[in-house]
């Protein structure tokens, strides 16, 4: 049974990572990623697999999930820094 601790957990990792893919959309649509800061991504991919890292040592379903697809995302983000680069 899931208890209060990992219900929040799960609502800040929904948070969390809902809040991170209008960006990756609007870069999709827009096919521009110039407004994007390469050192903010490199810094920020970097934290979120150190957090994916982690939530695997602690067993934590909340942290696996909500950094396996903000990874996702952030991958996203760095492939369309390349692709769409001017």
């Amino acid at each position: 049974m899931i208890d209060s601790i990992e219900i929040l957990g799960l609502i800040a990792a929904v948070l969390t990572t809902v809040a991170f893919l209008p960006q990756v959309y609007k870069t999709w649509k827009t096919k521009s990623a110039e407004s994007l800061s390469m050192t903010m991504l490199l810094v920020f991919e970097s934290g979120v697999l150190c957090w994916l890292v982690y939530g695997f040592l602690i067993d934590s379903f909340p942290v696996i999930l909500a950094n396996a697809i903000t990874a996702v995302s952030g991958i996203s983000l760095l492939y369309f820094k390349f692709r769409y680069k001017n």
